[in-house]
């Protein structure tokens, strides 16, 4: 019985599986190291090197903007790119819970196929699991990434000064995930900000522009990355709501949920600190992407309010930015 025709069933025969990697996986991913067929990739290397490993649980699996398969790919793309890599490799894992149609894993398939193309970087090994019914939610994936160490991005080059940068407006992919999980009539048009980071940020570092420190804002959004660099720097970070991209959908759409922007995920948006005086020029630069077109100079580093984040209100006042007590859209990523 083809492969292609079957609900996946756990217990899979041995033959089964290795029709479905051929037939699926290495038609969509062959390449060299991949063609061997072995149980490790075998890779060479002589520079410094980072290295990185994420899972994908998000709920569903298809939303606006992008869907779990492009998620894993970007997702670890965009890790690598945050400790100042350039993504090469990646590994690919599927669980996948017993009843899956074919049609949904042939289709998550092509999409990690065509971002893993656009990233530019090449799966060379990976796994594929089926478990019983209940066991999870459809489809599970993991994935492990190696890149090529640029420049040295590190919490301890963070000084009194740099200006702190966003790539573009935020809260896009959280919103767009739930409105789709809760199947919220709102109609918006929001979509997700789901996309590999490296074509925009490599040539940044390879530029040498200043750049001390990045990180995507993810789970618990703009205000968790930037308390998690104030925490660790043991510095202030000063922010200006009015310098902060939030486009009107995602404004209206937080207001009628309840929910702040600043603390809804992104998977497409990295948070730069730079030297003030390479700031206007980095920013300058990005904005010439189509990624970054809202990119923004949002605030500084700062000797006082140390370890805490402060922001200057579109009134004038100032409060803090907590770090969040709980998730507030578990299963985004």
């Amino acid at each position: 019985m083809s492969a292609k025709k079957i609900l996946l069933a756990h217990g899979s025969g041995a033959s089964l599986m290795h029709e479905l990697i051929r037939e699926l996986f290495l038609k969509n991913f062959d390449n060299p190291v991949l063609r061997e067929m072995a149980d490790s990739a075998t890779l060479d290397y002589r520079e410094k090197i980072a290295f990185t490993t994420d899972s994908f649980v998000v709920h569903p699996l298809f939303f606006p903007g992008a869907d779990i398969a492009k998620l894993a790919v970007c997702g670890t793309v965009n890790d690598l790119v945050m400790a100042g890599a350039e993504p090469q490799y990646l590994s690919l894992a599927f669980i996948i819970e017993e009843g899956l149609d074919y049609a949904i894993l042939k289709k998550l398939t092509r999409s990690v196929a065509l971002n893993a193309k656009d990233s530019g970087v090449q799966i060379v090994t990976g796994d594929i699991k089926v478990v019983e019914r209940g066991a999870c939610d459809k489809v599970f994936i993991n994935t492990s990434g190696i890149g090529r160490v640029i420049q040295r991005l590190s919490l301890k080059n963070i000084s009194v000064g740099d200006r702190i940068i966003i790539s573009g407006d935020i809260g896009r992919h959280g919103l767009a995930v739930l409105s789709k999980r809760q199947e919220l009539d709102l109609d918006f048009n929001i979509k997700s900000d789901c996309a590999a980071l490296n074509n925009l940020l490599v040539p940044l570092l390879q530029k040498n522009s200043g750049i001390k420190f990045m990180r995507d804002p993810t789970r618990g959004g703009l205000a968790t990355t930037l308390n998690e660099i104030a925490q660790s720097s043991r510095l202030g970070v000063k922010i200006r709501e009015k310098d902060i991209p939030v486009s009107r959908n995602v404004r209206v759409a937080a207001e009628l949920l309840g929910i702040d922007p600043l603390y809804i995920a992104n998977e497409g948006r990295a948070v730069l600190i730079v030297a003030k005086d390479a700031a206007e020029k980095t920013l300058r630069f990005l904005r010439c992407h189509q990624l970054a077109r809202a990119a923004a100079i949002i605030g500084e580093i700062s000797s006082e309010y140390r370890g805490e984040v402060i922001l200057q209100t579109s009134t004038g006042s100032t409060r803090i930015v907590d770090m969040p007590s709980g998730e507030q859209l578990p299963r985004i990523c």
